[in-house]
């Protein structure tokens, strides 16, 4: 199994500043659209062979995501998309915030999809208790809900995130 150096995101920055690296940052979308780092390119892991991503050989890239679990779960599929050198963003953007460097972020763009689904989820879970508690035992949400949740997890495939997707504030969140 191929794993990939971890470089600081002190190290990155500086090298980033010196362009002696493509910093490609690979989450979904939705997150980008919410929060990224200034000069990083975009390459979703879902769509990284075909996201034709501009880099000469040789050229050494980092890749992140939000946390680095993403990275360190893909490192063969990454360092295959690449030529030169790859190494992955110590912490992902999470850990290049707490070092204090810069992002750009845009409040106004939809809270990421994911938390989205958590968030009905566990909205629908509360008012199923609520409502058994306080009308009728029988009244929940939470049977169905699981079954769902447990679903997604099992198939990767999220029929609430399908509908929320296609809400009004969705619609644009994949164009920044």
């Amino acid at each position: 199994m191929t794993q990939l150096n971890k470089l600081s995101p002190q190290d990155v920055a500086a090298r980033l500043k010196r362009g002696e690296i493509r910093l490609v940052d690979i989450r979904n979308p939705d997150e980008r659209a919410r929060e990224h780092i200034e000069g990083s390119l975009a390459a979703p892991i879902g769509s990284l062979s075909s996201a034709g991503l501009k880099i000469d050989a040789g050229d050494a890239v980092v890749f992140h995501c939000k946390s680095g679990m993403r990275t360190d779960q893909n490192c063969e599929l990454l360092s295959a998309s690449v030529a030169g050198d790859a190494f992955i963003l110590e912490g992902g953007i999470d850990g290049w915030k707490r070092a204090g460097l810069p992002t750009r972020a845009n409040r106004s763009a939809p809270l990421e999809l994911n938390r989205q689904v958590q968030m009905v989820a566990g909205l629908l879970i509360l008012l199923g208790v609520i409502f058994g508690a306080l009308v009728h035992p029988r009244i929940t949400a939470c049977r169905p809900l699981s079954a769902g949740l447990f679903f997604a997890g099992a198939s990767g495939w999220c029929g609430m995130a399908h509908v929320l997707k296609i809400m009004p504030w969705n619609r644009s969140a994949g164009s920044a």
